[in-house]
């Protein structure tokens, strides 16, 4: 049975963890780390990584983007695997994790949806054919709680389609005003926030006459524990290194 330490236990997507690995007979949560303890936890909870005594095989973080960088040099100080799927990250974040993978298994990515992941792997294979004739637009929609916009997700399908293109699109973040050019070098990115939505994302491309739409809907929160926990089993047999959905599913 693999040891997990669970970053971020009393947020929503930590219950959702909890609740997924009681059921998995491969995994136990040996403890926690979040801003607060409660005395009904089925684990010890603690506000720092480095209080951590328990043996561990691996941690899954979903906290907080502050968080990350205490959680990333205290798992390169105890040589733990981390997987990392917190939203939000900043650039300086996600250069830890590039530094800290020189010593540790580090898997991260901005969804950990396997539908999310495997969308990208379609979307490259059509943008190079559509891209001297097709607009290129993503809308993406989450719940009112959601803080930040637009939405990693929708950034990482962003970057996705970049890397295949000839000419990288500027991306656009929302459009207003009355003399608009619409650029064709330009990747609109649109956020709508309301109600319950857990997630959904759809890249628009537009032709002359005609018009690609490829959607993802997340229905609710399982589809992003289960991916980190499929995460955590493959990373525990990895060496040192940096790792995706994209190698997870190679």
């Amino acid at each position: 049975m693999k040891k997990v330490l669970l970053s971020g236990c009393h947020g929503q997507m930590g219950h959702v963890l909890q609740r997924l690995i009681a059921d998995k007979p491969t995994f136990e949560i040996v403890a926690g780390i979040d801003r607060t303890a409660k005395k009904n936890d089925d684990f010890p909870v603690y506000t720092t990584i480095d209080d951590v005594k328990e043996e561990v095989d691996v941690v899954i973080d979903f906290s907080h983007y502050s968080s990350v960088p205490t959680l990333i040099n205290g798992c390169v100080a105890k040589e733990w695997p981390l997987v990392v799927a917190t939203t939000g990250l900043t650039t300086e974040t996600k250069a830890m994790l590039s530094v800290a993978s020189h010593v540790i298994p580090v898997f991260y990515s901005a969804n950990m949806s396997l539908g999310i992941n495997v969308l990208i792997k379609a979307l490259q294979a059509a943008a190079p054919a559509l891209e001297s004739d097709f607009n290129i637009e993503i809308i993406e929609k989450h719940h009112n709680q959601k803080k930040d916009a637009p939405s990693g997700t929708a950034l990482l399908l962003a970057d996705s389609i970049n890397q295949t293109l000839t000419t990288p699109k500027e991306y656009l973040f929302g459009r207003a005003g009355n003399d608009l050019e619409n650029d064709f070098n330009q990747m609109g990115i649109h956020a709508v926030r309301g109600g319950s939505i857990p997630g959904e994302h759809t890249v628009i491309f537009a032709g002359a006459d005609e018009i690609l739409e490829f959607k993802h809907t997340a229905l609710s929160r399982d589809i992003f524990a289960n991916g980190a926990m499929k995460a955590a089993e493959f990373l525990i047999n990895q060496k040192a290194g940096l790792y995706s959905m994209q190698d997870l599913l190679a």
